[in-house]
């Protein structure tokens, strides 16, 4: 088997697409997530704090000059990535939640012990076995 035939048959497997699909609406939902928070979340904060912008947080270290920029820690930036985080992160924590217990009700109704008889049927069932004799 080739080469180009090997790959062929690599990309083409469900699972690699599956997890182009995951990857492609993961980076669509992050984005959602990172103007739900700067755009939503982050300016009732800031209003509360006294109308601080978190985006805009930086220690500069060096001042711009003609020839360079400044060199700044932007840790607005670093506190918004990590507000970004914990939402997706809940989220995501959600969904896989809610599919273990969907998954825990199918074991448990897969599981089951099916019900005992009726007398109706045992009495059918002794009826059938004389009837074979």
């Amino acid at each position: 088997m080739s080469m180009v035939q090997e790959f062929k048959q690599f990309a083409i497997k469900g699972n690699v697409v599956d997890m182009a699909v995951g990857v492609i609406i993961g980076a669509a939902f992050g984005r959602i997530v990172s103007s739900v928070v700067t755009d939503v979340v982050m300016p009732p904060i800031g209003v509360l704090i006294g109308g601080m912008d978190f985006s805009k947080l930086a220690v500069v270290l060096v001042e711009a000059t003609a020839a360079a920029p400044a060199v700044v820690i932007s840790y607005g930036k670093f506190i918004q990535t990590v507000v970004d985080f914990t939402i997706v992160a809940g989220v995501i924590f959600m969904v896989i939640k809610g599919i273990n217990s969907m998954k825990k009700k199918e074991e448990a109704a897969a599981n089951a012990v099916p019900p005992a008889p009726t007398t109706q049927e045992v009495l059918l069932a002794e009826i059938r076995d004389l009837l074979k004799k």
